[in-house]
């Protein structure tokens, strides 16, 4: 029974990640939450998931379903949240029994973008040189980059934004990495994009 204040009086608890970009969608939705129910109280309950934990092992190989959605699943099946806010990309492709996208927000920009390490700034994947070492943490990115220049060498890549940003600045590992647009838009990082 949702009253003013919310489920039964108290605030409308909303699940998430414990990472920056998450937290920032978190908040958007919220606000956007707040917007249409001015009179509900929201309380953000943030969370470590599994795909946030294991950070050693390219996420194809670890094996397991829903690394970034499961804890938060669990969570909304405990009722220790009421909702749960997730990047749709995280989701299993069949959710669990009882549960339901709810909404899907408006979406922000589906490209993705290279970033470059500093000493590569102004240059583009073409220009890089033959087995330069492009970071991405996306079977998908590396298939279809590799297609496209197969000069280059693609290698995994794990952590949140804040994490790879710094893999790529302070070490000579990579030449490269490739974000979603998305995320470095919401972190106000958009300045980082070489190239999209």
């Amino acid at each position: 029974a949702q009253g003013e204040n919310g489920v039964d009086g108290r605030a409308i608890r909303v699940g998430t990640r414990r990472s920056q970009l998450a937290r920032i969608q978190t908040d958007s939705v919220v606000m956007m939450l707040r917007e249409l129910y001015p009179d509900v109280r929201f309380e953000i309950v943030a969370m470590s998931t599994t795909g946030d934990r294991i950070l050693d092992t390219a996420l194809s190989k670890i094996g397991e379903k829903s690394l970034f959605t499961k804890e938060l699943e669990s969570a909304l099946e405990r009722n220790e949240v009421d909702l749960v806010v997730h990047s749709l990309k995280d989701l299993p492709t069949c959710l669990p029994p009882g549960f339901t996208i709810g909404a899907v927000c408006k979406r922000e920009n589906p490209l993705d973008a290279v970033v470059f390490h500093p000493k590569n700034c102004g240059k583009t994947l073409s220009l890089l040189p033959e087995k330069s070492v492009i970071g991405t943490s996306s079977l998908r990115r590396a298939a279809q980059l590799k297609k496209k220049f197969p000069h280059l060498e693609f290698r995994d890549i794990r952590g949140n934004l804040n994490t790879r940003l710094k893999k790529l600045d302070e070490k000579e590992d990579f030449s490269a990495i490739i974000l979603a647009a998305a995320g470095l838009k919401r972190m106000g990082w958009e300045n980082r994009i070489g190239q999209v």
